[in-house]
C-alpha cells in the first residue's frame, strides 16, 4: 500500500499554483540565507570612517584655542602656582592644585632629557655688581662671552678656554653698566654709568668711537638689530643709534617712566620689546619711533607686579614674546601682537 509522498506540497507540483506557493516552494528548495536582513559588516571600517568625521573638527577647535591662549590681552589670567612652597608669597592667589598623574621612570630618565646636577666649568667673577637692572653679560656669535666686573671687561674664549682683558674704564666714567656683542662677533658696545657708549674691535683691542648724547643717566640695556644699537638707560629712554654715520641717534622711544633694563628685537627687526622698572612691557615698531602719538607703539603689558628685564621671542612664531618679572612678581607671561611692517 502507498502511503503517499512525505512532502505535503509534492502534490502541487503537477498542478497550476498560486505566487505564494511558488515562493514557499522555493525556499523550501534553495540552499540560500534566509536572513537577508542582517548586513554583512566585515568589510567596514569603523576607525576609519570615525577619524574622518572627527579629526577636522578637532584641527579647526585646535588652531582656534591657540590663536585666543595667546593673544595680548589688557589682563591676564590668575597663574597657577606650579610649585608651592611654605617660604614664598605671592601676590596672586594659588588655586589648588590636581593630583599628579604617576609617569614611569622610564620616561623621567629618558637620555636626551638628562639635567647635569654640577655645573661643566666655574669661573671666577670678583667684582661682579650685584644690580639687577644692570646686563654684565653676554655671548657672542664667535663663541667669546664678555663679562664686566666693576669697571673692566673680560673677554674669556670658550674654544680655547682663554681669558683676556679688553678695556679698564677710569673711575670717572664707570663702572660698566652693559655690554651687548654686535652680530658679526667681533665688535661690542659697552655701556657706562655716566651715560656713554662705547665700541670696541675684540680682534684688535682698538676702541672705534664714543656715542655721546643718547641718555641723561647710565645705560643699562642694550640690543642690536643690525647696524642699529638700541640703548636704554635710567632715563626711561630707548635710542636707536646708527653706528655707520656720526650723528648716530635716528630714532628715539618714549613711554617707561623708570629704567629701561630690558631690550629684545624680533627676528624680523621691526619690532622692538622693551621691560622697565615700571613694570611695564611695551612693544615697538621700527617705523614709528620719534613720534609723539600714541600708536607708536603697538602693545602696553601691565600685568607684571614688578620690574620686567627677562624678553625672549619665540624662534618659531614671530609674534609671541615671553617676559619675566622681577622677585616681587615670578611669572612667565605670554602674549601674542598683529606684526605691522613698513
Amino acid at each position: 500500500m502507498d502511503a503517499g509522498p512525505l512532502n505535503p506540497f509534492s502534490k502541487l507540483r503537477g498542478r497550476s499554483r498560486c505566487p505564494l506557493q511558488e515562493l514557499i516552494l522555493r525556499r523550501i528548495n534553495s540552499k540560500e540565507n534566509l536572513d537577508r536582513f542582517i548586513p554583512n559588516r566585515s568589510a567596514m571600517d569603523y576607525d576609519y570612517a570615525h577619524y574622518m568625521l572627527t579629526e577636522g573638527r578637532k584641527i579647526k577647535e585646535n588652531q582656534t584655542l591657540r590663536t585666543r591662549i595667546l593673544a595680548f590681552k589688557n589682563k591676564l589670567p590668575t597663574p597657577v602656582e606650579l610649585f608651592p612652597s611654605d617660604h614664598t608669597t605671592s601676590v596672586h592667589p594659588a588655586k589648588p592644585l590636581k593630583p599628579r598623574r604617576h609617569i614611569p621612570q622610564t620616561l623621567m630618565h629618558c637620555d636626551h632629557h638628562l639635567v647635569l646636577q654640577s655645573s661643566e666649568r666655574t669661573l671666577d667673577a670678583p667684582d661682579l655688581m650685584d644690580d639687577f637692572y644692570l646686563n654684565l653679560l653676554d655671548w657672542g656669535s664667535s663663541n667669546v662671552l664678555a663679562i664686566a666686573l666693576g669697571n673692566t671687561v673680560y673677554l674669556w674664549d670658550a674654544s680655547y678656554s682663554s681669558t683676556s682683558e679688553l678695556v679698564t674704564i677710569d673711575d670717572d666714567n664707570g663702572p660698566v653698566t652693559s655690554v651687548s656683542w654686535a652680530p658679526d662677533g667681533r665688535h661690542i658696545a659697552i655701556g657706562l654709568n655716566n651715560s656713554e657708549v662705547q665700541l670696541w674691535d675684540s680682534a684688535s683691542n682698538r676702541q672705534l668711537r664714543t656715542l655721546r648724547g643718547c641718555h641723561r643717566s647710565r645705560l643699562g640695556s642694550m640690543a642690536w638689530n643690525s647696524h642699529i644699537l638700541t640703548t636704554g638707560g635710567m632715563d626711561g629712554m630707548i635710542v636707536n643709534n646708527d653706528v655707520r654715520i656720526r650723528s648716530h641717534v635716528v630714532k628715539t622711544y618714549r613711554g617707561h617712566r623708570q629704567e629701561v633694563c630690558g631690550l629684545k628685537w624680533s627676528a624680523s627687526g621691526q619690532q622692538l620689546a622693551s621691560g622697565g622698572n615700571d613694570n611695564l612691557v611695551h612693544i615697538w615698531d621700527m617705523s614709528k619711533a620719534s613720534s609723539n602719538s600714541p600708536t607708536q607703539r603697538i602693545h602696553r603689558l601691565e600685568d607684571h607686579t614688578s620690574a620686567v628685564k627677562a624678553l625672549a621671542w619665540c624662534p618659531f612664531q614671530s609674534n609671541l614674546l615671553a617676559s619675566g618679572g622681577g622677585g616681587g612678581d615670578r611669572t612667565i607671561n605670554f602674549g601674542t601682537h598683529i606684526e605691522v611692517h613698513a
